[in-house]
């Protein structure tokens, strides 16, 4: 199961840096998660700060 990045986004980029597989991206108004990319870790969810990643 991959993640998804809710409308919390505050686009800080923490869950970008932190993602392994690079399936984070920059997207307007709020980052994204490529479904095909992610390797569904959770890395992302830990270290969100505004809790905007959740199981998609």
């Amino acid at each position: 199961m991959s993640y998804k990045i809710n409308s919390e986004c505050t686009t800080c980029g923490t869950c970008k840096d932190s993602c392994p597989a690079d399936a984070i991206k920059a997207g307007e108004p709020q980052y994204t998660i490529d479904p095909d990319l992610c390797i569904d870790c959770g890395t992302c969810v830990d270290t969100c700060p505004m809790k905007a990643i959740v199981e998609g």
